[in-house]
C-alpha cells in the first residue's frame, strides 16, 4: 500500500509570520495537533500544539506578537507519495514522530499521513506496531 492511498491531501498551513495565536486558532478548528509551515507550497517546517505550549506559553512569550517562524521545528522528516506505508512506519518508529508532512517528487506538499491513518485506513498491524515502538513511559523530572 503506498502513502498517497491513506494520507490526508491538501493539508492546511501557516506561513512563518502568522502568530502563535492564529496557528492555535487553525489547530483548534481543525481539530489537528500539527500544521505544515509553508512558503507557498514548499514545506519550510512544522508546529504543533505542543511546541506552542512548551516553547512559548511556558517562557511567557506573547502568542499575538510571536510568530510561528520563531518556535517552529524546521529539521522536519517527510516521506514521499509513492513510498510504501511500511517506510512510514519506518519514519514514525526510527523518530518517535505521530505525523509526517507527505511530498510528491517535486518535493511540493500533497499531504499528512498520521499513526492514526495507518490504524483506520492501512493494515492496523502497522498503526500498533509504530505506536508501540514511539511510546515510551515517561518519567517526570523531579
Amino acid at each position: 500500500m503506498k502513502i498517497l492511498e491513506i494520507m490526508t491531501p491538501n493539508p492546511r498551513c501557516v506561513s512563518p509570520t502568522d502568530t502563535l495565536a492564529q496557528a492555535a486558532l487553525i489547530l483548534r478548528d481543525l481539530d489537528v495537533g500539527a500544521l505544515p509551515v509553508c512558503d507557498q507550497d514548499r514545506i519550510t517546517g512544522i508546529i504543533t500544539d505542543r511546541d506552542i505550549t512548551i516553547r512559548a506559553v511556558a517562557d511567557g512569550r506573547d502568542p499575538t506578537r510571536t510568530t510561528v517562524r520563531e518556535i517552529m521545528s524546521t529539521d522536519i522528516s517527510f516521506v514521499f507519495d509513492d513510498q510504501d506505508v511500511e517506510e512510514a512506519v519506518q519514519h514514525f518508529e526510527n523518530e518517535q514522530i505521530r505525523r509526517l508532512p507527505v511530498l510528491n517528487r517535486q518535493k511540493r506538499l500533497v499531504g499528512i499521513v498520521s499513526l492514526g491513518d495507518l490504524a483506520v485506513d492501512a493494515d492496523a498491524h502497522w498503526g500498533g506496531e509504530a505506536l508501540r515502538e514511539i511510546s515510551e513511559p515517561a518519567q517526570p523530572h523531579r
